[in-house]
């Protein structure tokens, strides 16, 4: 069964985002920033010294509760750690919004749907940020 195509980028990066119950606006524009800045993109010596930014690439953000899931216990996932959805939609639209003020075009997949997302993951390169606590 073929579903609706609600977005697609070129080169860039998707950006899973998980929210939890203490993220905060702060924490979110901190880390459409980095995002937008890492220098994780090759450049013409191959080295990963180019940015999004540098490198004018967009961005794809789709909300991924499943990131906080908690399999200490057992063997079914909890996701109790994720925050509920009226915290955590308006927090990734912010970060979506966010990215778009650093001059990255971002797209933004439907939050709470079930998607099929079709990656062309070119390199070897998956990050996990987290802001620190300060």
């Amino acid at each position: 069964m073929q579903g609706t195509l609600l977005a697609e980028i070129g080169k860039g990066l998707v950006v899973l985002v998980g929210v939890g119950p203490e993220d905060s606006q702060e924490e979110v524009r901190w880390l459409a920033k980095k995002c937008a800045t890492l220098r994780i993109f090759e450049d013409s010596n191959g080295l990963t010294n180019l940015s999004l930014q540098d490198v004018q690439g967009e961005a794809l953000v789709v909300s991924q509760f499943t990131l906080y899931a908690d399999v200490r216990k057992g063997r079914r996932p909890s996701f109790i750690r994720a925050a509920k959805p009226e915290i955590a939609e308006p927090l990734v639209k912010l970060f979506a919004e966010a990215l778009e003020t650093h001059g990255v075009p971002t797209r933004i997949g439907e939050f709470g749907a079930h998607m099929l997302v079709e990656i062309n993951n070119d390199g070897p390169m998956t990050i996990i940020l987290e802001r620190e606590a300060q």
